[in-house]
């Protein structure tokens, strides 16, 4: 065994055999260093995190910041090209409020391009990079850009979209290959590398920095608007939890068009005064040995991310590494512990937030399952309540008064964020449309007048105070009288031998009440069947088992790892719809046979009961 994986096994042991009064101690220390670093925020309302870079190159000058294959900065050339950016910008009569998009793939010249624009003032309206056709005309059509940044090879989807629009904007592109184009890399040389001297106004916390754009599971992406104040609170929240050190390393390999990937794993390394690795693209093959190679010490993970290594391919540096921490949201309950003992994470960080969300917990005790709680001493900082949800209507339920109902203890609701918009970490900055906006508010909740932001998910608390996932609204259905959590049931699914993974939906069938749940799986093996339905009936109720299975090779996800389910309820069950084997659990024959043309007619015209 060698040095790095007895080192990560030992951690690994320690962290198992830690008493609950040091981790109790230890998450203190973090929630203090957290306070510590985020409580000057709002002293210095025009210190915003372009001019934190500034003050880091300063002191830290050729320490290395962002790393990549294709390039290097340190944090003085990080702060020179931010600068040179600026100045860009300056020249382009960009300021205060004004629109730049950026259309660019994971590197170092993304991050130094929206500091540098965010630094005078400017909006810059992050690009999800896989968007082509009406999607991204949709985006763009959002935000209104005076300016589109593009690298090359993105610039002909990025054209497309465009089409001949009257108002189309000046685009700038990074790379060869475009003559057509002005070259913002080469004019980018004429400008000068010292801070911009800005006279005028000049940018604060209050103002807006950047619009990210929601993944768009419900319908088209919207804009939601980020101030500075986001900016400086989540990058230094997230170095004190994570106790970031000038020695750390962070390795992201998560989109940089989202808040995860793009502000709180770089921007938790940066104030921290470490680097930060950042691959195009995640890649389950390529993961523990650029994490090795790198010599990285931080890892940032999102949804699915930490199941697909749990199914790559054993490889010798999965355990070679020196990662001491690993943060980010949606690790599911049945993949945690198998993850941190098969790749020797000593500590996960896992966290509920959403980029337009006033609500956020942090599970800074590392309890598996959990998304975190919020501890007593923040409750009156941090007030969120989880009321009764009815998913006939659709809607929270209201008493006789009409006020919403709270939750008891492991009863399911929906989570609401109390807005305050005389608390900056309490505002809801909202979307580019107010309509949008509008319709993520619950008033007359607890009071007359209130307003409490409304996060669309559905959780649960324990006697202990944490908070547990359990699922998105219009994700969960209702079938035999009964709620359904297609989470939990995925889970149930996933924990069968030689199913690689699943997602679960509710799909329609004629003369029943509710929808009746359906799963596409990714299998590794042979399925058993009667030991899979035996192992289902053990661990879900009737209701919530489901009727149909859809094998398939692949499922379709975000960028963000989530699964994609709108085309799989729109196929149904219909074998003569999809080319992929469906399975249906025979309630006469007690097993899941293959459903074809003649089972699927009797099933449509009533002739088996379900």
């Amino acid at each position: 065994m060698t040095l790095g994986r007895q080192a990560a096994a030992a951690g690994t042991i320690r962290a198992a055999a830690t008493p609950r009064a040091t981790r109790t101690a230890e998450s203190r220390r973090a929630w203090l260093r957290a306070l510590e670093l985020t409580a000057p925020i709002a002293t210095t309302p025009q210190r915003i995190l372009p001019t934190v870079i500034e003050e880091l190159a300063a002191r830290l000058g050729a320490a290395p910041a962002l790393l990549s294959e294709g390039e290097c900065l340190s944090y003085r050339a990080l702060a020179e090209r931010v600068n040179r950016y600026a100045h860009w910008a300056l020249e382009r009569g960009i300021g205060i409020g004004d629109t730049v998009a950026l259309f660019m793939p994971n590197r170092p010249e993304y991050l130094a391009a929206w500091l540098g624009i965010t630094r005078v003032g400017g909006v810059v309206a992050l690009l999800n990079t896989n968007l082509t056709g009406p999607a991204l005309a949709h985006g763009l059509g959002l935000v209104a850009p005076r300016h589109i940044i593009t690298a090359a090879e993105l610039v002909e989807p990025l054209m497309t979209a465009l089409g001949t629009r009257r108002d189309t904007p000046t685009v700038w592109v990074h790379g060869e290959g475009h003559d057509e184009l002005p070259r913002l890399d080469r004019e980018l040389e004429r400008y000068s590398a010292a801070a911009p001297e800005l006279t005028g106004r000049r940018p604060s916390l209050d103002d807006w920095a950047l619009y990210i754009y929601t993944s768009g599971t419900t319908g088209l992406p919207k804009a939601a608007r980020v101030s500075h104040f986001r900016l400086m609170q989540w990058s230094h929240w997230f170095a004190g939890l994570i106790g970031v050190q000038p020695a750390d390393r962070m390795y992201d390999c998560l989109p940089m068009y989202h808040s995860v990937g793009g502000v709180v794993a770089p921007g938790a390394a940066l104030v921290g005064g470490a680097s930060v690795v950042l691959r195009d693209r995640f890649s389950a093959r390529d993961f523990w040995r650029e994490v090795v190679h790198w010599d990285c010490t931080l890892v940032q993970y999102i949804g699915e991310l930490c199941r697909y290594l749990l199914h790559a391919e054993p490889t010798t540096f999965e355990t070679e590494h020196r990662v001491r921490v690993c943060c980010g949201n949606g690790l599911r309950a049945d993949v945690w512990a198998a993850f941190q003992q098969r790749f020797h994470i000593p500590r996960i960080l896992e966290f509920y937030a959403a980029t337009e969300s006033n609500v956020s917990m942090f599970n800074v005790e590392g309890k598996p399952g959990a998304i975190g709680r919020i501890p007593p001493f923040l409750a009156h900082r941090d007030p969120m309540a989880l009321v009764r949800w009815d998913p006939e209507r659709e809607a929270p339920v209201r008493d006789a008064d009409g006020r919403c109902i709270r939750c008891t203890t492991d009863e399911v609701g929906e989570a609401l964020g109390k807005v305050d918009e005389a608390q900056a970490g309490r505002r809801f900055e909202g979307y580019t449309s107010a309509d949008a906006s509008e319709l993520k508010i619950l008033r007359g909740v607890f009071e007359p007048g209130d307003a409490w932001f409304r996060t669309g998910d559905l959780m649960r608390r324990d006697a202990d105070e944490y908070y547990y996932f359990v699922d998105r609204i219009g994700d969960t259905f209702r079938w035999k009288g009964e709620n359904v959590a297609t989470s939990e049931v995925a889970e149930a699914i996933c924990a069968f031998g030689g199913i690689r993974e699943a997602t679960v939906y509710g799909v329609s069938v004629p003369s029943a009440d509710g929808r009746a749940g359906m799963a596409a799986v990714v299998l590794d093996a042979n399925l058993d069947l009667p030991a899979f339905r035996a192992h289902l009936r053990e661990r879900l109720p009737g209701y919530a088992r489901p009727l149909f299975l859809r094998i398939r090779n692949t499922l379709d996800v975000t960028t963000t790892f989530k699964h994609a389910k709108q085309d799989l309820i729109r196929d149904g069950y219909d074998p003569a719809a999809v080319s992929d084997v469906v399975l249906f659990d025979h309630p006469e024959l007690e097993a899941y046979v293959g459903l074809d043309a003649a089972l699927y007619d009797r099933i449509q015209t009533g002739r088996i009961r379900l």
